[in-house]
Parts: C-alpha cells; sequence; structure tokens
C-alpha cells in the first residue's frame, strides 16, 4: 500500500529516537489499518525512551498527556503523538488507571490494550511485532480481546462499546469468550461518561454497517444502558448509510421522535449537533406534505438530501429523483436573504416609518414574492411591489 505522509513522519521519528539509543514502534490503529490496506490516519509512536529524553531528543515538543507519558513531537513537520512504554495500574470506576507506570519493554505495553487487532507494532524496518495473534484475527476478521476479556472490560467499560464500533466498521464479528465478557459486564457502561459514549456512537453511524453494529449492541446488552429504543427500532437501520456523524444523530432523533430532548441530554449532543437535527426533522416533515419553494429557499442543500434520505429509508414513496433538490435549489431566483435587492434601509426610506418588526414581516414577504416569481429581484420592481401591493395589502 501507499504509505501516507504521517507514516513516513513517525519512520523519521523512529530514527531519531532509535539512534539517541532507544526503542521505538508505530502501534495501534495505524498497524491494524495498515494490514487492512486502509487509509491510515492517526499514527502514534510508543517507546522505551521516557517523556524526559523525548524533550532532549526533539527540539520541538508539546506535552499533551506528560503524566501518561506522551509527548507532541513537532521536528519533522508533522505532529506525531510518542507514548513511553507502560503498564496501568487498579482501574477507578471501570474508567481509568489509578496509576501509570513507565516501563521498557515493548510487550508489556502492547499487553496492556484493548483488542489484538489493536495491539501490535511496526518497526522502522517494516518488521510486525504481533505477540497475541492480531494479524490472525484480521485475517479471520474477528475481534478478540488482549488476555481476559473480563479483565480488560473492567479497567475501562468502554471498550465493550469500542468492540462494537470496530465490528461496524470492520465488518467483523466479536469472539465469543469477548461478547459473553461484554454481556456479563454490560451494565457497567452507566459508569461511562456519556460524551465518551457518544464519540464511539459518532463513529459507528460513519461506518458501512450500521445495521450489523446495532444487532450486535443488541446482542451484547448494552442496548439496554443505551438511550434509543434501539432492539424495537432495528430494522429501520437497514438501509442507513453516511459519512456524516451528525445524520446517525438526527435519525436517531428521527426513529424516536417523542424522545428527542431526551436524546439530546443523555448524549450531550452539542449545539450543533441539536440545530441540524431540528433543521433535517423540519425538513423531512415538510418533504411528506411536499417541499415548496420556501423550505427548498430555507435550507441548505445536505439538510434537504438528509431528509431526502430518511424518507427514503423509512420507505416512503418518493415523487422524484435525489438529483432534482440541488437542481431546484440552484434555480431559485436568490439563494439567501443577502442576495435580495432591496434592505431594511430600503423599506424605511420608502414608507417614512422608524425601524421595527415590521421590516422582518416585509422583508420575508418580499423573499417570498420573488422566489415565487411575482417579482423580479430587482429595486425599482421591488419598490413598486413594496408601496402598490405589500402597504396596500397591509
Amino acid at each position: 500500500m501507499i504509505k501516507s505522509e504521517e507514516w513516513h513522519v513517525a519512520l523519521r521519528v523512529i530514527d531519531k529516537i532509535e539512534k539517541a539509543g532507544f526503542e521505538a514502534y508505530i502501534v495501534g490503529g495505524a498497524v491494524r489499518d495498515h494490514l487492512l490496506d486502509k487509509k491510515v490516519n492517526d499514527v502514534d509512536v510508543a517507546t522505551s525512551a521516557l517523556p524526559t529524553d523525548i524533550k532532549q531528543i526533539f527540539s520541538s515538543t508539546v506535552d499533551v498527556g506528560i503524566e501518561h507519558g506522551t509527548i507532541l513531537v513537532l521536528d519533522e513537520g508533522q505532529p506525531i503523538e510518542v507514548t513511553t512504554f507502560r503498564t496501568e495500574g487498579t482501574y477507578i470506576d471501570y474508567r481509568r488507571p489509578e496509576e501509570v507506570t513507565f516501563v521498557r519493554s515493548l510487550e508489556q505495553d502492547l499487553q496492556r490494550r484493548d483488542f489484538t487487532i489493536n495491539a501490535m507494532a511496526v518497526s522502522k524496518e517494516g518488521n510486525i511485532i504481533d505477540l497475541f495473534g492480531g494479524i490472525d484475527d484480521i485475517k479471520n476478521r474477528v475481534i478478540r480481546a488482549v488476555g481476559d476479556p473480563n479483565v480488560r472490560f473492567r479497567e475501562d467499560a468502554l471498550r465493550m462499546l469500542r468492540a462494537i464500533r470496530f465490528s461496524a466498521q470492520l465488518g467483523f464479528s466479536i469472539e465469543e469468550n469477548t461478547m459473553k465478557a461484554i454481556q456479563k459486564d454490560s451494565d457497567l457502561i452507566d459508569f461511562i461518561a456519556r460524551e465518551r459514549i457518544s464519540m464511539e456512537l459518532s463513529k459507528m453511524w460513519k461506518s458501512e454497517n450500521v445495521y450489523a453494529g446495532i444487532k450486535t449492541l443488541i446482542e451484547s446488552q448494552l442496548a439496554k444502558y443505551l438511550y434509543g429504543n434501539f432492539k424495537n427500532t432495528l430494522s429501520y437501520w437497514m438501509d442507513f448509510r453516511t459519512t456524516k456523524s451528525e445524520v446517525g444523530w438526527a435519525y436517531l432523533c428521527l426513529i424516536n421522535r417523542t424522545d428527542i430532548q431526551t436524546i439530546f441530554d443523555f448524549y450531550r449532543l452539542s449545539k450543533k449537533e441539536k440545530t441540524f437535527v431540528r433543521n433535517v426533522l423540519n425538513a423531512y416533515n415538510s418533504f411528506l406534505q411536499k417541499w415548496t419553494v420556501m423550505d427548498y429557499f430555507s435550507n441548505d442543500l445536505f439538510v434537504l438530501e438528509t431528509a431526502y434520505d430518511f424518507a427514503v429509508w423509512q420507505k416512503h414513496d418518493i415523487p422524484f429523483e435525489k438529483e432534482q433538490i440541488a437542481q431546484k435549489k440552484e434555480r431559485l431566483p436568490i439563494q439567501s436573504i443577502d442576495q435580495l435587492a432591496i434592505n431594511g434601509n430600503h423599506l424605511m426610506n420608502w414608507s417614512s416609518k422608524k425601524s421595527g418588526p415590521w421590516i422582518k414581516v416585509a422583508l420575508d414577504a418580499a423573499t417570498m414574492a420573488v422566489l415565487s416569481g411575482a417579482v423580479k429581484n430587482e429595486e425599482v420592481m421591488l419598490k413598486e411591489w413594496f408601496l402598490n401591493d405589500f402597504i396596500n395589502e397591509g
């Protein structure tokens, strides 16, 4: 495969660490994606060097998580996270280790990781270090915990949801003992911050196998502790596909329409996500009544196309092709209120009235008149419309 620039940057970082007398490897998800011939995004380096050593080797660093041994190295053009080999002590509340101990052993570092497919390393020469069967599990398309799955999940209960997310992203099954451990300890997900749960689901919405992921979520018993009535709405996810996480949140709200605010609160959705959800659901409801010219004008293309997809996934009769949405929107006389040939100052000058709520009413009416074709978007024509139609009508 063609290695990313970030991969080559990481190799240069490793080279400098090795020249200083320490071990260093590319580790984690980058190795997994490399073996799967997928695009490699975040490339992390693990090393026997201590954080103080890394700061001496490189001239430009940032302490992004030095208490856990992580230093951001900036010397090679792109930021690379470099983390000291470590083991972790007793976990608190099934979420975080009480202490972190730096070690000199790569094996000890890999042993603490969640799943075999994430517990591999690559040397500068390209040799794969696979101590727990990650390569075989990739070949067999299996998600398997490193070591005892009960121990792994009681260290960090979010790993249970990560197993579901990886299975949806990769199209892998979850190994039997790993699944049994999730089912046994599924209630521990209550200890995990909602923001961390939302982050995993946001990634799952963008996966190629969302339906399978939700089905596994139900089988794992985790769905019982998450909001969204996944069990009774499973069939609605059969055709769901997106590359945007906010679409997943909007669709979850659509099929749980009586509990939208609860979903907002439970998953700690951002203001931007909540606005998108409301806009899409409003556009969807309008779609079922037939979109007007104002619907095309007041919603951006992504919102309209998402609402259209929702109607498809909900098995409604669709009277036109999706491509026509952009065509209809492009044919509008104006695309935004800013393109209207008049503003509030025009209206006040023409009417000799002071500013007030009436201006918005008038501009909205002018916008609708232009969109409907009743008047051209020209100052002279809009003035005539305002003086003869709007004021007289008012």
